[in-house]
């Protein structure tokens, strides 16, 4: 975590970071990214990334998060936020479902992972990042058919939804995506001027321990 560190301490207060770990780190390692301004630690579940972590690990690492005061960021496929439906509701520490979960467009509002999302958010650990439209559309660019799943999880839970372009996009499908679009698609998904300063500002400095 290196470079992160690096970007947040030439930022003088103004970032925060997350983190991706491993095995080897220990509590020297998580008091050095704490004073660094890291407050996250994400995993991947997604197959084709490679996912399925060592569970006894995730574990580990979820005591070690609630000790710290951080939150968990999960990247996962649509048919994960079924499987582990039971786990998650268990974690004691916040976690935000990056990418609205991946679900997908072609199987509408009413399949049973956005239910489970859905049902989640009435649940005040969880947050949403509603980003990644590109890989919730099944039609492609401009991705508008991913901004009824935004909506709705804008509707269920406005104070914890975060919004980013997912810039450089890593590991992208099939459509490269313009990030000017993206931000012209998140006007769609938050119309009112209140609701883009909540979760473009308000909720991240919330989360992240900003002064909003």
């Amino acid at each position: 975590m290196r470079v992160t560190l690096d970007g947040i301490a030439r930022s003088k207060g103004k970032y925060r970071g997350t983190a991706i770990i491993d095995e080897t780190y220990g509590e020297r390692e998580f008091q050095r990214m704490h004073e660094g301004g890291i407050r996250g630690v994400r995993f991947n579940f997604v197959r084709h990334l490679g996912g399925r972590l060592d569970m006894a690990f995730f574990q580990r690492t979820v005591g070690r998060v609630k000790e710290m005061g951080w939150h968990l960021i999960f990247h996962l496929d649509a048919t994960d936020l079924v499987e582990f439906d039971a786990l998650f509701k268990k974690i004691p520490v916040p976690m935000v479902i990056d990418h609205m979960g991946r679900v997908n467009a072609k199987d509408g509002l009413d399949q049973q992972p956005f239910k489970v999302l859905l049902e989640w958010m009435k649940h005040d650990k969880f947050w949403v990042k509603v980003c990644g439209a590109e890989r919730v559309s099944s039609m492609g660019p401009p991705f508008t058919d991913a901004v009824p799943f935004a909506r709705k999880l804008i509707a269920a839970a406005p104070d914890r939804i975060l919004w980013g372009t997912d810039w450089p996009h890593p590991n992208v499908g099939r459509h490269m995506p313009n990030d000017g679009d993206l931000v012209d698609l998140f006007a769609q998904m938050a119309p009112q001027p209140e609701q883009q300063k909540k979760i473009l500002v308000d909720n991240p400095a919330r989360l992240y321990g900003f002064q909003a």
